[in-house]
């Protein structure tokens, strides 16, 4: 059945071409204004290392190699098979480095994008212009999305979205003219959207929302038709009168719409769902690709680790939870830690809310049918990341709303209008509330966006608005190791490992910042505790190899190192690390072994050609040495150690200039030892 073009709209009738279009630049000022902040943000320590910073693949950019690694399994080891998402990724590295400034501004232009998408999809299929609106408003700005935006992680939540709206916009043209070219985009869109992230397996069951409203094609006779048949004797029979009647012609029109009741045809929907068919083949392959990777990954909790009473209890509390956050978002955090007891008057009460809202959607599904849509969109786009099979350790995420709230905010953009349809200032009222919800929102999401500069500001606020918050205690900790806080961050780390006495990672982070501070003991005992707790967790092997380093145990330290490679081996730092070990022994060729596959690895490292031309100055090699410390130089000229070794080598080869030109650089920058020595001797006065 398709939708006929000839239907009198008076409403849309009155609308002028521009108004569109200044509706879509004030959603775009609107968006840009209340993420702006975005441009001074920075990468966190939750998961950007693993999809950005510290990925070997994404870091050499975008070419042949990384374009076939990011369809293969072991880029799904962090949960997900997304190839989409990575290539993203790879281009913005590409484009900007690693600035994180361009990977954020990417995601807002892909939220902005997706968001003009949703208010031209809408309209389109809904031919309400003002109500399309509000919905496009209110996804734009509401604080439960600056998660999804604000994450470069998330790249996949807003690139996967931009897929799902041109899927949409793909559909609604392909009802209007059903036809195998029209599908064949809506197949395409759909399978880009699932390789950008898995969410999309819930598109088809939303299609079917979409076909019963408002495109109503579940109805034998739509009461589009009957108007297309009605109007037009309407119209002629007014011909020869007067011009002051049109706004009784427009009355009786509504009359005639209003009149058409819709006839819902079971039948209709054998059809409807074997042209989905397609879709749904596609939805069973994500499924199994995407349940192999998160298990392969170790994200999936085991039943003994999480009973189904504990987790499905969990599930209606979060579908309630989403709700009340969608009307009052306040106390929004990164991370919302699973509760130790669920408390069993909130899962009775979520459950009779959503029982209840359920069956009134249902028994006013023919009078109200975008309540149906509304509904069930919220309900149904939920299910993969509800918590029925658990995945991570959040009880909830912000992240999980960014598609599902669109089906609370279509209930809230027609129902509304409705509710106060007999008020004598309905549009005014309307209009003023529009304007305080979205001003109200545009606030809340500004302040939002500001908790995401650095890994510190966003774990500190998320330990104020949660409890027993360990993961943000741990965070923050490592947050403050990188910055050379170590006693901030073992009281950190001390907190986590309260809250959460098996936390593998914790111990792990504090070994390491017992080890910055030379307590290599303490280091090696916690780092014990971390393997006990995780035998295969590359980093505790990594870091106590660094702390039998430092106490001079280089061959135990080279075994940790081994260790470390087996588990995952591109783990470029691991090499550098065993390299430098071997030059601790003596052990040059070995060292330039593990120091090239470093480079391999992660070419930018300065360190790294630091190590490998000491290593070749061990040998004898002069002239490689004299190269590597050069390319060092190159990356960061900076680097007081690359000029003080090479003007040394330059100086032992009788090159003076050359020397005391390094000499002096070093001494500019830290180091004046090479050149008091070799004024002493008199080579660079």
């Amino acid at each position: 059945m398709t939708i006929s073009k000839g239907t009198f709209s008076p409403d849309e009738a009155q609308q002028k071409n521009w108004i569109p279009i200044l509706i879509c630049l004030f959603l775009a000022i609107l968006t840009v204004a209340a993420f702006w902040q975005l441009k001074d943000c920075n990468f966190i320590n939750f998961d950007d290392n693993n999809y950005v910073y510290e990925n070997p693949t994404v870091l050499t950019g975008l070419n042949g190699n990384s374009i076939v690694k990011a369809f293969s399994a072991e880029m799904a080891k962090v949960g997900h098979w997304h190839p989409l998402t990575w290539l993203s990724l790879m281009l913005d590295y590409e484009l900007f480095g690693l600035n994180p400034r361009g990977f954020h501004l990417i995601n807002l232009l892909l939220h902005l994008v997706n968001t003009l998408l949703l208010f031209l999809v809408l309209r389109r299929m809904t031919k309400s212009l003002w109500s399309s609106a509000f919905v496009a408003a209110l996804f734009a700005i509401h604080p439960l999305h600056v998660e999804s935006v604000a994450w470069v992680t998330e790249r996949k939540d807003v690139l996967s979205t931009f897929f799902w709206m041109l899927t949409l916009g793909a559909y609604s043209y392909y009802v209007e003219h059903p036809g195998l070219k029209r599908y064949v985009f809506v197949l395409l869109f759909f399978v880009l959207g699932l390789l950008s992230k898995p969410m999309l397996i819930t598109l088809p069951f939303v299609l079917l929302l979409l076909d019963f409203w408002p495109l109503r094609r579940f109805q034998a006779i739509k009461p589009g038709d009957r108007v297309q048949a009605e109007v037009p004797k309407l119209l002629t029979s007014e011909k020869q009168k007067k011009k002051s009647k049109t706004k009784q012609i427009t009355k009786e029109t509504l009359e005639v719409q209003k009149s058409a009741a819709p006839e819902y045809s079971r039948s209709r929907i054998y059809p409807l769902l074997r042209e989905k068919i397609p879709l749904f083949i596609l939805v069973i392959f994500s499924i199994i690709v995407t349940y192999l990777a998160a298990q392969s990954a170790g994200a999936v909790s085991s039943t003994e680790a999480l009973p189904l009473g504990i987790r499905m209890g969990n599930v209606f509390i979060s579908y309630s939870a989403y709700i009340g956050k969608m009307i009052w978002p306040s106390n929004l955090a990164i991370f919302y830690p699973y509760p130790k007891l669920l408390v069993p008057w909130q899962i009775i009460g979520s459950v009779l809310l959503l029982v209840a809202v359920t069956l009134a959607v249902i028994w006013r599904a023919k009078k109200s049918p975008y309540l149906a849509t509304g509904w069930l969109w919220y309900l149904g786009t939920l299910v993969p990341v509800i918590g029925i099979v658990h995945v991570g350790p959040q009880a909830m995420a912000d992240r999980y709303t960014y598609i599902s709230l669109i089906g609370l905010f279509m209930i809230a953009a027609w129902g509304v209008p409705d509710l106060l349809k007999q008020w004598r200032y309905r549009k005014e009222t309307l209009l003023a509330l529009a304007v305080l919800i979205i001003l109200g929102l545009s606030i809340k999401t500004w302040t939002q966006v500001g908790y995401w500069q650095n890994s510190v500001t966003l774990f500190d606020h998320a330990l104020k608005v949660t409890d027993d918050n360990w993961l943000a205690y741990n965070n923050r900790g490592t947050a403050y190791n990188g910055l050379g806080h170590y006693v901030q961050a073992i009281n950190d780390f001390n907190k986590a490992i309260e809250i959460k006495p098996d936390h593998a990672d914790a111990y792990v982070n504090r070994g390491a910042a017992y080890g910055k501070l030379g307590n290599y003991g303490q280091a090696i005992e916690d780092l014990n505790k971390a393997i006990a707790i995780k035998p295969d967790d590359a980093m505790a092997y990594g870091n106590r190899g660094n702390a039998y380093r430092g106490l001079g145990n280089y061959r135990q330290a080279i075994e940790d190192y081994s260790r470390t490679i087996t588990i995952k081996p591109d783990e470029a730092m691991a090499y550098r690390n065993r390299g430098k070990a071997y030059c601790s022994l003596g052990n040059y060729r070995q060292a330039i072994e593990d120091l090239n596959k470093a480079i391999e690895i992660k070419p930018d490292s300065e360190e790294v050609y630091i190590i490998r031309g000491v290593a070749y100055k061990g040998l004898g090699n002069y002239k490689q040495a004299i190269e590597d410390f050069g390319t060092a130089i190159e990356i960061n000229p900076g680097l007081a150690d690359a000029y003080f070794n090479r003007g040394l080598l330059y100086l032992k080869q009788s090159d003076n200039i050359s020397g005391c030109r390094d000499a002096r650089k070093a001494c500019e920058l830290r180091d004046c030892e090479l050149l008091k020595a070799a004024n002493n001797g008199g080579l660079c006065r």
